[in-house]
Protein backbone atom coordinates (compact mmCIF):
# COMPACT_ATOMS: atom_id res chain seq x y z
CA UNK A 1 0.00 0.00 0.00
CA UNK A 2 2.36 2.33 0.91
CA UNK A 3 4.05 1.97 -2.77
CA UNK A 4 0.94 2.61 -4.54
CA UNK A 5 0.58 5.57 -2.28
CA UNK A 6 3.87 7.06 -2.56
CA UNK A 7 3.41 6.26 -7.26
CA UNK A 8 0.07 8.79 -6.75
CA UNK A 9 1.75 11.05 -4.78
CA UNK A 10 4.58 10.90 -8.00
CA UNK A 11 1.73 10.95 -10.32
CA UNK A 12 0.13 13.71 -8.59
CA UNK A 13 3.53 15.80 -9.58
CA UNK A 14 3.55 14.78 -12.65
CA UNK A 15 -0.32 15.84 -13.44
CA UNK A 16 0.14 19.44 -11.67
CA UNK A 17 3.36 19.91 -13.57
CA UNK A 18 1.63 19.26 -17.30
CA UNK A 19 -1.06 21.58 -16.06
CA UNK A 20 1.41 24.51 -15.09
CA UNK A 21 2.75 24.05 -18.71
CA UNK A 22 -0.73 25.87 -19.92
CA UNK A 23 0.50 29.57 -18.09
CA UNK A 24 0.21 31.78 -20.91
CA UNK A 25 3.33 33.73 -22.27
CA UNK A 26 2.85 36.99 -19.97
CA UNK A 27 3.22 34.53 -16.41
CA UNK A 28 6.20 32.63 -17.89
CA UNK A 29 7.89 35.79 -18.96
CA UNK A 30 7.23 37.22 -15.35
CA UNK A 31 8.27 33.96 -13.94
CA UNK A 32 11.51 33.87 -15.88
CA UNK A 33 12.27 37.53 -13.97
CA UNK A 34 11.90 35.51 -10.97
CA UNK A 35 14.03 32.76 -11.79
CA UNK A 36 16.97 35.66 -12.46
CA UNK A 37 16.73 37.21 -9.65
CA UNK A 38 16.46 33.95 -7.73
CA UNK A 39 19.46 32.40 -9.56
CA UNK A 40 21.32 35.91 -8.74
CA UNK A 41 20.87 36.06 -4.83
CA UNK A 42 21.20 32.55 -4.74
CA UNK A 43 24.74 33.29 -5.99
CA UNK A 44 25.14 35.93 -3.69
CA UNK A 45 24.44 34.07 -0.80
CA UNK A 46 27.03 31.08 -1.51
CA UNK A 47 29.88 33.62 -3.06
CA UNK A 48 29.87 32.41 -6.18
CA UNK A 49 28.22 35.89 -7.35
CA UNK A 50 30.23 39.23 -6.34
CA UNK A 51 28.04 41.77 -4.83
CA UNK A 52 28.46 44.25 -7.69
CA UNK A 53 28.28 42.02 -10.49
CA UNK A 54 24.91 41.45 -8.97
CA UNK A 55 23.77 44.59 -9.02
CA UNK A 56 24.79 44.82 -12.70
CA UNK A 57 22.78 41.94 -13.30
CA UNK A 58 19.75 43.43 -11.65
CA UNK A 59 20.14 46.70 -13.27
CA UNK A 60 20.41 45.45 -16.97
CA UNK A 61 17.40 43.02 -16.18
CA UNK A 62 15.29 45.40 -15.03
CA UNK A 63 16.24 48.55 -16.53
CA UNK A 64 14.69 48.89 -20.57
CA UNK A 65 17.21 50.28 -23.01
CA UNK A 66 17.80 54.18 -22.61
CA UNK A 67 15.94 55.78 -24.62
CA UNK A 68 14.73 59.59 -25.38
CA UNK A 69 13.36 60.91 -22.37
CA UNK A 70 9.81 61.60 -21.88
CA UNK A 71 7.74 64.86 -20.68
CA UNK A 72 6.11 65.04 -17.29
CA UNK A 73 2.67 64.76 -19.03
CA UNK A 74 3.37 61.52 -20.49
CA UNK A 75 4.97 60.16 -17.64
CA UNK A 76 2.50 61.01 -15.66
CA UNK A 77 -0.08 59.98 -17.92
CA UNK A 78 1.85 56.21 -17.42
CA UNK A 79 1.69 56.22 -14.13
CA UNK A 80 -2.17 56.92 -14.07
CA UNK A 81 -2.61 54.20 -16.59
CA UNK A 82 -0.94 51.64 -14.65
CA UNK A 83 -3.08 52.59 -11.19
CA UNK A 84 -6.03 52.07 -13.72
CA UNK A 85 -4.61 48.80 -14.69
CA UNK A 86 -3.60 47.57 -11.24
CA UNK A 87 -6.37 45.03 -10.45
CA UNK A 88 -5.63 43.60 -13.62
CA UNK A 89 -2.03 42.71 -12.57
CA UNK A 90 -3.16 41.97 -8.76
CA UNK A 91 -5.19 38.89 -11.07
CA UNK A 92 -2.44 37.94 -13.12
CA UNK A 93 0.08 37.37 -10.01
CA UNK A 94 -2.97 35.88 -8.24
CA UNK A 95 -3.38 33.90 -10.66
CA UNK A 96 0.30 32.93 -11.10
CA UNK A 97 0.13 31.50 -7.40
CA UNK A 98 -3.90 29.89 -7.80
CA UNK A 99 -3.76 27.80 -10.84
CA UNK A 100 -0.19 25.58 -10.08
CA UNK A 101 -2.11 25.04 -6.48
CA UNK A 102 -5.38 24.42 -7.84
CA UNK A 103 -3.94 21.76 -10.79
CA UNK A 104 -1.88 20.33 -7.47
CA UNK A 105 -4.73 20.11 -5.70
CA UNK A 106 -6.93 17.90 -8.40
CA UNK A 107 -4.09 15.75 -8.54
CA UNK A 108 -3.64 15.30 -5.31
CA UNK A 109 -7.52 14.25 -5.26
CA UNK A 110 -7.05 11.04 -7.88
CA UNK A 111 -3.58 9.91 -5.77
CA UNK A 112 -6.22 10.03 -2.15
CA UNK A 113 -7.80 7.21 -4.07
CA UNK A 114 -5.33 4.77 -3.59
CA UNK A 115 -5.48 5.31 0.29
CA UNK A 116 -7.62 3.18 2.25
CA UNK A 117 -11.25 5.02 2.51
CA UNK A 118 -10.97 5.80 6.27
CA UNK A 119 -7.88 7.81 5.76
CA UNK A 120 -8.41 9.87 2.61
CA UNK A 121 -10.66 12.55 4.23
CA UNK A 122 -8.46 13.31 6.75
CA UNK A 123 -5.33 13.22 4.73
CA UNK A 124 -7.44 15.17 2.58
CA UNK A 125 -8.29 17.80 5.01
CA UNK A 126 -4.49 18.29 5.38
CA UNK A 127 -3.42 18.48 1.96
CA UNK A 128 -6.40 21.44 1.89
CA UNK A 129 -4.97 23.26 4.90
CA UNK A 130 -1.65 22.83 3.10
CA UNK A 131 -2.37 24.55 -0.06
CA UNK A 132 -4.29 27.10 1.73
CA UNK A 133 -1.34 27.89 3.40
CA UNK A 134 1.04 28.14 0.24
CA UNK A 135 -1.77 30.51 -1.04
CA UNK A 136 -2.09 33.01 1.58
CA UNK A 137 1.88 33.62 1.86
CA UNK A 138 2.84 33.30 -1.40
CA UNK A 139 -0.25 35.81 -2.93
CA UNK A 140 0.90 38.99 -1.30
CA UNK A 141 4.47 37.83 -1.87
CA UNK A 142 3.43 38.20 -5.98
CA UNK A 143 1.24 40.66 -5.99
CA UNK A 144 4.10 43.21 -4.44
CA UNK A 145 6.52 41.80 -7.00
CA UNK A 146 4.17 42.66 -9.96
CA UNK A 147 3.46 45.84 -8.90
CA UNK A 148 7.11 46.94 -8.39
CA UNK A 149 7.78 45.34 -11.73
CA UNK A 150 5.11 46.99 -14.00
CA UNK A 151 6.44 50.16 -14.33
CA UNK A 152 9.83 48.47 -16.13
CA UNK A 153 8.00 46.70 -18.15
CA UNK A 154 4.02 47.52 -19.06
CA UNK A 155 5.13 51.37 -18.12
CA UNK A 156 8.29 51.21 -20.21
CA UNK A 157 6.69 49.26 -22.84
CA UNK A 158 3.48 51.71 -23.06
CA UNK A 159 6.17 54.62 -23.17
CA UNK A 160 7.77 53.53 -25.93
CA UNK A 161 4.92 51.90 -28.06
CA UNK A 162 2.53 55.03 -27.26
CA UNK A 163 2.30 58.72 -28.16
CA UNK A 164 1.36 60.74 -25.66
CA UNK A 165 -1.98 61.56 -27.75
CA UNK A 166 -2.30 57.83 -28.09
CA UNK A 167 -2.50 57.34 -24.28
CA UNK A 168 -4.27 60.20 -23.51
CA UNK A 169 -7.25 58.10 -25.42
CA UNK A 170 -6.38 54.88 -23.89
CA UNK A 171 -6.84 56.39 -20.40
CA UNK A 172 -9.70 57.58 -21.62
CA UNK A 173 -11.37 54.60 -22.64
CA UNK A 174 -10.13 52.86 -19.54
CA UNK A 175 -11.47 55.31 -16.89
CA UNK A 176 -14.82 55.84 -18.89
CA UNK A 177 -17.91 53.86 -17.12
CA UNK A 178 -18.51 52.02 -20.45
CA UNK A 179 -14.73 50.45 -19.98
CA UNK A 180 -15.17 49.74 -15.96
CA UNK A 181 -18.65 48.35 -16.61
CA UNK A 182 -16.79 45.94 -19.02
CA UNK A 183 -14.03 45.07 -16.41
CA UNK A 184 -17.15 44.16 -14.27
CA UNK A 185 -18.74 41.90 -16.38
CA UNK A 186 -15.58 40.35 -17.75
CA UNK A 187 -15.29 37.53 -14.72
CA UNK A 188 -18.97 36.65 -15.35
CA UNK A 189 -18.49 36.55 -19.07
CA UNK A 190 -15.43 34.61 -18.98
CA UNK A 191 -17.44 32.08 -16.11
CA UNK A 192 -20.53 31.69 -18.22
CA UNK A 193 -17.99 31.17 -21.41
CA UNK A 194 -15.30 29.04 -19.60
CA UNK A 195 -18.61 26.12 -18.40
CA UNK A 196 -20.30 26.32 -22.11
CA UNK A 197 -16.53 25.03 -23.49
CA UNK A 198 -15.90 22.71 -20.27
CA UNK A 199 -19.68 21.03 -21.30
CA UNK A 200 -18.94 21.13 -25.25
CA UNK A 201 -15.27 19.28 -25.36
CA UNK A 202 -15.70 17.00 -22.55
CA UNK A 203 -16.69 14.26 -24.26
CA UNK A 204 -14.17 14.84 -26.83
CA UNK A 205 -11.40 15.72 -24.17
CA UNK A 206 -11.92 13.33 -21.77
CA UNK A 207 -11.23 9.96 -23.32
CA UNK A 208 -8.05 11.57 -24.64
CA UNK A 209 -7.16 12.71 -21.25
CA UNK A 210 -7.64 9.11 -19.82
CA UNK A 211 -5.36 7.83 -22.25
CA UNK A 212 -2.64 9.65 -21.21
CA UNK A 213 -3.48 9.28 -17.50
CA UNK A 214 -3.29 5.42 -18.19
CA UNK A 215 0.27 6.06 -20.54
CA UNK A 216 1.43 7.77 -17.42
CA UNK A 217 0.79 5.33 -14.78
CA UNK A 218 1.97 2.44 -17.16
CA UNK A 219 4.88 4.26 -17.33
CA UNK A 220 5.18 4.94 -13.42
CA UNK A 221 4.37 1.13 -13.17
CA UNK A 222 1.08 1.82 -11.25
CA UNK A 223 -1.89 0.18 -12.14
CA UNK A 224 -4.37 1.20 -14.31
CA UNK A 225 -7.00 3.73 -12.68
CA UNK A 226 -9.97 1.68 -10.93
CA UNK A 227 -8.12 -1.53 -10.29
CA UNK A 228 -8.07 -2.77 -7.45
CA UNK A 229 -4.14 -3.67 -6.00
CA UNK A 230 -3.38 -7.03 -5.68
CA UNK A 231 -4.18 -7.79 -1.64
CA UNK A 232 -1.76 -9.59 0.65
CA UNK A 233 -2.60 -13.07 0.15
CA UNK A 234 -4.86 -14.24 3.38
CA UNK A 235 -3.22 -15.92 6.49
CA UNK A 236 -3.81 -19.80 6.66
CA UNK A 237 -6.17 -20.28 9.55
CA UNK A 238 -4.76 -22.09 12.39
CA UNK A 239 -5.08 -25.62 12.45
CA UNK A 240 -7.80 -27.02 15.80
CA UNK A 241 -5.74 -27.78 18.40
CA UNK A 242 -5.46 -32.28 18.42
CA UNK A 243 -7.00 -33.30 21.80
CA UNK A 244 -4.96 -35.08 24.02
CA UNK A 245 -5.11 -38.73 23.91
CA UNK A 246 -6.65 -40.75 26.32
CA UNK A 247 -3.86 -43.19 28.22
CA UNK A 248 -4.00 -46.42 27.79
CA UNK A 249 -5.80 -48.47 30.33
CA UNK A 250 -4.23 -51.18 31.88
Amino acid sequence: MKKSVVAGLLLATVCATAAMAGVIEDRQAIMKSFGGTGRTLGGMANGTVPFDAAVAHAQSASTPAPAAPSSPAKKELIQRLLVLQQPGIEGLARNLVEQPAAAMMQAAARALQQLPADKREAVGKSIEADVRKYVDEANPLVRERAIKLAPSTIGAMMDEKFTEDELKQLAAWLDSPVSKKYAQLGVDMQKSFTEKLVAESRPTVEPKLQALETKVRASLGMPAAGSDAAAPAAAPAPKAATPPKKAASK
